[in-house]
């Protein structure tokens, strides 16, 4: 990791850029595969998937018996603690439900919002090197307690045109409706435009590459909605003289192995710790099964001594953080002043780790900055709220006359006479 001592706030930025290649860089290579898929459909996910996933499918739907196979292939042990996870966020996003919102504006006029379930959501899995069924629990058991009526898997094959049975168990546990063997772009643009087989949705999730984040900011120039824009895995540490080193090293492993183009950030107002946890990262990446994928990414990643725990926040808050973990004596300090993070972690025993796989939280973070306007996925994310008014005679006699005055300074006649034909009746 390369070490940088109490920058200057105007380098700031460019001490803090992303890894990641920009959106001009691959948005004509999504726009030609959006093209291609609204155009020709399967045809062209056949081609992709030959292409990108080197396999060749006969269907891209994934059969009940194909289920059954993967379910029974799970060993109980793992089964065992899936469901466990499942319990823990289901308990956390069943709590998120919120009663109807009812008020009476003016005497007579009743206004109340109630919260209705997106009809269609899609979900996209990341496959590749490492294939995340955790990620079909984060975003399959809220649409499930939400109430959405159709929930599509998409998830690219592997080398055997097959998904990871635990992918597959998952998404049976958490009542997905249909599961395709599609990834990258293509998927995004299928669930996008629908094609003979997959449907369109109205909602995409779920996390990817830069090609899948691109796509999915994409599908929203088609009138489809998006979770987030959620790219390649970051966390950035906030950490003091007072922190485990060692802790602070497999944290910051456990998001470098995500990906060659994760990030990790090391914010420490100590020294020698700084010294200490590089000496810790070394020492775990040595043995670590991913190394050659963890040890691309941690060099892009940075330790950044900062001489204040004001300039400190100030920095992180800066950057954005997808995970934000602290492990600072002063943590009442990073907790109520954290403006922008996805997920935060505090304490030495809160390991991102919990947050990717079973304390409840939600793992869909938004990343590259984009935690300073998004929300990680919650309950909400599958839901629409919807508001409905009803006027009574007296409520229109309380109201009509101050709707037409403003409609007449707006110049909306129509809009004025809506009221005035009711208020000449009741007069």
């Amino acid at each position: 990791m390369q070490i940088i001592d109490n920058p200057n706030k105007e380098n700031w930025l460019s001490i803090l850029q992303r890894p990641t290649q920009t959106v001009d860089d691959i948005e004509g290579i999504v726009n030609e595969v959006f093209v291609d898929v609204k155009r020709n459909g399967d045809q062209a996910i056949k081609q992709y998937t030959e292409r990108f996933d080197k396999v060749s499918l006969k269907t891209n739907l994934v059969s009940t018996n194909e289920i059954e196979d993967a379910v029974a292939s799970v060993p109980q042990v793992l089964r065992n603690a899936i469901k466990n996870a499942k319990q823990n966020i289901e308990a956390f996003h069943a709590a998120q439900k919120t009663s109807r919102v009812e008020i009476e504006t003016a005497n007579g006029v009743k206004c109340w919002q109630e919260k209705r379930p997106i009809e269609s959501v899609g979900l996209y899995i990341p496959g590749g090197t490492a294939p995340l069924f955790s990620t079909v629990l984060m975003l399959a058991a809220p649409a499930q307690i939400a109430g959405c009526k159709e929930i599509v898997l998409c998830s690219p094959p592997n080398k055997e045109g097959k998904l990871a049975p635990e992918i597959l168990y998952a998404a049976q546990l958490c009542g997905v409706t249909k599961i395709f063997k599609v990834g990258g772009i293509q998927a995004i643009a299928a669930m996008t435009f629908g094609t003979e087989t997959i449907p369109q949705v109205y909602k995409i999730f779920g996390p990817g590459n830069q090609f899948v984040t691109v796509a999915k900011q994409l599908a929203t120039k088609h009138g489809v909605a998006i979770d987030m824009p959620a790219g390649p895995s970051e966390l950035l540490v906030v950490a003091d003289e007072s922190a485990n080193a060692s802790y602070i090293a497999s944290d910051l492993l456990s998001q470098a192995e995500h990906g060659t183009d994760s990030q990790v950030i090391l914010v420490s107002t100590s020294k020698e710790l700084i010294v200490k946890v590089s000496e810790e990262v070394d020492k775990q990446l040595a043995v670590l099964p991913r190394k050659d994928i963890a040890e691309k990414a941690i060099a892009n990643s940075k330790s950044i001594y900062i001489e204040s725990d004001d300039l400190a926040l100030d920095l992180i808050n800066e950057y954005g953080p997808e995970h934000f973990i602290i492990c600072s004596s002063n943590e009442g300090f990073y907790m109520d002043g954290i403006r922008n993070a996805g997920s935060v972690f505090i304490g030495d025993y809160t390991p991102e780790s919990a947050g990717d796989y079973a304390s409840g939280t939600n793992h869909t973070l938004p990343t590259n900055g984009f935690s300073k306007a998004y929300s990680g996925v919650n309950l909400d994310s599958f839901l629409k709220s919807m508001t409905f008014q009803k006027i009574s005679k007296e409520g229109i006699l309380n109201i009509g006359e101050t709707i037409e005055l403003m409609a007449e300074a707006e110049g909306l006649q129509a809009h004025k006479n809506a009221v005035s034909i009711r208020l000449k009746d009741l007069k």
